[in-house]
């Protein structure tokens, strides 16, 4: 197990300035690794943790964690409504001087404005950009598949494409049947991603390969399993053997399957670490290794998550009204 201490320097901030770019369908290029900023600055009220442990104690602010994220090197930033913490993001970003053409930046509008209809989600966008300090966005997603409503927020987010405000749209946590629906509605720009959970303790390889066909990109959120798993044998094992860290070997894992990693920390020597995944590779036997660590359990409390999160803090949360029972859930 590597002991070393992490620190940015020249030479790290060259590496994710320089990070592998995933080209996307309408010919942008998507960096390889961004910043996620949940739970950064700020825990969302109906946030798990909030919800089980009523514990929404702040460590640092967003702004300070957006600032060392951005001295580390990174260029994309993951965002979203739901946050709640936009502004500060957008604070550190202009603290930062760099140029908006050298930021990839990505948000995503709530099921709350989603269910509320077109006016809000325009409104929403406006205060996202003001809030981020800028007049376009690279990506905007919808975060939830609301039932009875994405498929309308999403043909508003074609009209704000249309208006120059969105340069490419997506979707967060669509199972493979939202994706059909919404195709089938009639687009004319398809999703250029999906950003879903994947690690190896939650690979749902024939969605992915679904999306993949369809010309999708993969957003992994939860790259690192929140921390929660770095204990784990095979992990120390791997660690080991390659001489990195349980975070580096899943986030390694994470963009040689293609998909785009998106790691957070509030600790900067954290950033750094998460970073250090593009000197290494992983063998294909310790590939298949880690595909096999997700088990039928794990697909099934996904299964009920995402009945759970579709009409989360809508009118309709805590029912099953609207809610897909049959998804494809590996």
């Amino acid at each position: 197990m590597s002991t070393k201490v992490f620190v940015a320097t020249d030479e790290s901030r060259q590496t994710l300035l320089n990070c592998p770019t995933i080209p996307l369908r309408d010919g942008m290029a998507h960096p390889a690794i961004g910043f996620g900023t949940y739970k950064v600055g700020f825990i969302p009220a109906s946030a798990s943790s909030a919800v089980s442990s009523g514990d929404t104690t702040i460590q640092r602010t967003a702004k300070e964690c957006v600032v060392d994220a951005l001295d580390c090197g990174y260029r994309f930033l993951e965002c979203a409504q739901f946050y709640g913490n936009e502004s500060q993001v957008g604070e550190a970003i202009a603290e930062s001087k760099i140029d908006r053409s050298d930021l990839f930046i990505c948000s995503k509008v709530w099921t709350t404005t989603i269910e509320q209809g077109p006016d809000a989600i325009r409104e929403q966008l406006d205060k996202s950009l003001a809030d981020l300090k800028t007049d376009y966005l690279d990506l905007y997603l919808i975060h939830w598949p609301v039932p009875g409503k994405h498929v309308e927020a999403y043909k508003t987010l074609e009209e704000l494409k249309r208006q120059g405000k969105i340069r490419g749209l997506g979707v967060s946590n669509y199972a493979w049947e939202d994706y059909v629906e919404l195709k089938e509605s009639g687009l004319e720009f398809l999703p250029l991603v999906n950003q879903i959970e994947i690690n190896p303790f939650l690979y749902r390889s024939k969605t992915i390969d679904n999306f993949q066909k369809e010309g999708v990109v993969m957003q992994s959120y939860r790259s690192l399993r929140d921390g929660k798993a770095f204990d784990h044998p095979t992990l120390l094992e791997l660690a080991s053997k390659y001489d990195k860290t349980a975070a580096q070997i899943l986030g390694r894992w994470c963009v040689q399957k293609g998909f785009i990693y998106v790691p957070k920390s509030v600790k900067k020597e954290r950033m750094v670490e998460n970073a250090q995944v593009f000197d290494f590779e992983l063998s294909d036997q310790d590939m298949s290794t880690l595909d096999a660590l997700t088990t039928n359990d794990a697909t099934d409390i996904f299964v009920q998550l995402y009945r759970k999160c579709v009409n989360r803090d809508t009118s309709k949360d805590g029912t099953l009204e609207g809610v897909k029972m049959d998804i494809t859930k590996d």
